[in-house]
């Protein structure tokens, strides 16, 4: 989850692009690896969480971020974004393990038309053309694929609202973060959000019955590199090169690869009205990206 600066952004090199496009699709083998670990998805989260700390504290202490002496009301803050991240990171496990791979990464990164919307909210202004077909197609195409999950089981349809309440949460974290993100800076607040997080990422899972303790260790520590380390690292290091208009487009590879893994890893099969459903989803993600002025989140 990341925040683009709202600088002046230098002009892009290929490199940047790369980094944008491996970024994404890093973060799009998240789902998989969460499905295929052998723990349960909530201690997927956690260990996520906490397999990355020294690594994140690391490269904090690279950057120059500093970890500590902040004041108090910015550590209150901390602890309830971290305590937010974690319901975001639960939700979104609990839907992966629910429902198919598209669908979850699509709904997981609904958080940007949502932001859209309450943006609208906050300035007390009428949507512009753009931003009421973001909403209409967001609301057609959830609806399309909703109905599918509906039609397949009655346990999809709960995994995509699972992992559509997970984009909610991402939305208050954002929300909550954007005022103190520069006094932080992204490796410092991804560390310390993270250390909020794991505790109850471990109470919930204990509280579910999960299993916490893996016997097959490989699928977690992808988890943490690609979604954690890898995808937050390229896009920290590219965001701020691209108009929002690219970095949408360049997010909808997440849910192109988590199809594509569906298929290939669980046979999950995408019938047309999955892909209309998810196409319309995605160009309101792109339209919602080019309505934001300030900063593109990313969920994963």
């Amino acid at each position: 989850m990341i925040s683009r600066d709202s600088a002046q952004p230098d002009p892009p090199k290929v490199m940047h692009f790369l980094a944008l496009l491996t970024g994404n699709f890093a973060l799009a083998l998240g789902p998989w690896f969460v499905r295929i670990a052998d723990s349960g998805p909530v201690s997927a989260g956690f260990w996520r969480l906490f397999l990355a700390l020294p690594l994140l504290a690391l490269f904090a202490k690279a950057r120059r971020e500093p970890l500590w002496g902040y004041a108090a009301k910015d550590w209150v803050i901390l602890v309830g974004a971290g305590v937010v991240f974690a319901l975001d990171l639960a939700s979104w496990h609990v839907g992966i393990e629910m429902t198919k791979l598209g669908n979850a990464t699509l709904f997981g990164n609904s958080g940007s038309v949502i932001l859209m919307i309450w943006g609208l909210i906050a300035l007390h202004r009428r949507p512009h053309l753009r931003e009421y077909a973001a909403v209409a197609m967001a609301l057609g195409g959830a609806g399309l694929l909703l109905g599918r999950s509906m039609e397949i089981d009655a346990r999809t349809l709960v995994g995509d609202l699972f992992c559509i309440l997970a984009g909610l949460f991402y939305v208050v974290y954002i929300l909550m973060v954007q005022n103190v993100r520069s006094r932080f800076g992204s490796w410092g607040l991804l560390f310390w959000s993270s250390v909020a997080g794991i505790p109850v990422l471990l109470f919930t899972a204990i509280a579910l019955g999960e299993p916490v303790m893996p016997t097959n260790w490989w699928p977690l520590i992808g988890l943490m590199i690609a979604s954690q380390i890898l995808g937050q690292g390229l896009l920290v290091y590219s965001l701020g090169h691209f108009p929002p208009l690219v970095i949408g487009l360049v997010l909808l590879t997440q849910p192109a690869v988590s199809v594509v893994l569906g298929w290939f890893a669980f046979g999950e099969v995408l019938a047309l009205p999955d892909a209309i459903g998810m196409a319309l989803v995605g160009a309101a993600l792109v339209l919602a990206r080019v309505a934001e002025p300030a900063s593109e989140p990313e969920n994963g």
